[in-house]
């Protein structure tokens, strides 16, 4: 997002890939920096005007849709949709192979004439649930694209936080920050604590947000003309893909938004355990960071920091080499060795 020191508009489909489009002509360094949204108070909505809710049918207002991907939610489900307000106008439930028909059920229970039922024909996890649904979004029209699990645990009436930001001009993506109030971090599970610190940390690298944090948050929102821009079937689709949008939205330049959220734990279980997927997001995450630097330092552009960046690696290692190999040299002699 470029700020040209006018007034920001509302989004429009032209005014926000123009902006894409300028961005990319300028460097990576002055790109305007991610950023939390200081003044929305944890877990309350703003207030919606009823001329501002959005209709389907009502040529130039916002078309605004939420995503749930469904698989093993049967008993969370229903009351996510319920909770959902009217100013969302389209509801994609994704199907993603669940054994317990999580679609059919939805079919047969909920009567609510904004829900579509999307399914994939073979699991794909999450990350494929929401591409599914980003597809359908997109070619239906719809302009902000708000993604929330059926477990329950991300509250509906959030909502507007995250879409006001991207209507505003002043975000491309939001997604929610569990870890902006300290006293709601104490309502957090340890284990997930530690576990969201440690994923947290290793995405800074390979997204180059540096100030955002609570990566594999899965509360999101992103208009439509950036996620026409990302490669779909290129992002992961398994639990990385939170992650793994970060980093092609920094290949786009795109202004990602931190908004305060928190979180309910009731009865659900997790199925991401950090645990077993902290070496495979290792992996990822260095093969990110390493096309990272190539596209935005050599690819794209070149700067200074594209000769200072290897001089600097290639003094940092035979530094550390020399003076290790020294080291251990003077522990087996017993010989301090001098300097140069």
């Amino acid at each position: 997002m470029v700020n040209l020191g006018a007034k920001r508009q509302t989004v429009a489909s032209g005014t926000h890939i123009e902006r894409l489009m300028l961005l990319r002509r300028r460097p990576i360094i002055s790109r305007s920096r991610p950023q939390v949204i200081p003044d929305m108070i944890i877990g309350q909505q703003h207030q919606i005007a009823p001329d501002m809710i959005n209709t389907i049918d009502n040529e130039g207002r916002s078309k605004i849709a939420v995503l749930i991907p469904s698989y093993k939610v049967v008993a969370h489900i229903l009351g996510v949709i319920a909770d959902i307000g009217p100013e969302v106008d389209r509801i994609y439930v994704v199907d993603d192979c669940c054994p317990d028909n999580s679609g059919a059920y939805v079919e047969q229970h909920c009567t609510d004439p904004r829900v579509i039922v999307l399914r994939n024909p073979e699991n794909q996890g999450v990350g494929g649930a929401v591409m599914t649904g980003y597809k359908a979004a997109i070619e239906e029209g719809i302009d902000v694209i708000v993604k929330i699990d059926g477990d329950g645990q991300m509250d509906p009436a959030l909502i507007m936080n995250f879409i006001n930001p991207i209507l505003a001009g002043e975000a491309d993506y939001t997604k929610g920050n569990r870890f902006f109030d300290l006293e709601e971090i104490r309502a957090m599970p340890r284990i997930r604590l530690f576990g969201n610190a440690v994923l947290s940390f290793m995405t800074k690298f390979p997204s180059g947000y540096w100030d955002l944090f609570d990566p594999t948050n899965g509360y999101t929102a992103i208009h439509r003309d950036v996620a026409k821009h990302l490669p779909l079937d290129k992002i992961s689709r398994r639990y990385f893909f939170e992650t793994d949008i970060l980093f092609r939205l920094n290949t786009l330049r795109a202004v990602v938004v931190d908004v305060p959220m928190h979180a309910k734990y009731g009865d659900e279980v997790s199925n991401l355990k950090v645990s077993q997927v902290v070496g495979e997001f290792f992996v990822k995450h260095v093969r990110n960071f390493g096309k990272r630097i190539f596209y935005n330092y050599y690819l794209r552009d070149m700067s200074l920091a594209s000769i200072e960046l290897p001089v600097g690696l290639t003094l940092l290692l035979s530094g550390s080499v020399f003076g290790i190999s020294h080291w251990i040299s003077s522990v087996y002699t017993g010989i301090p060795k001098e300097g140069l």
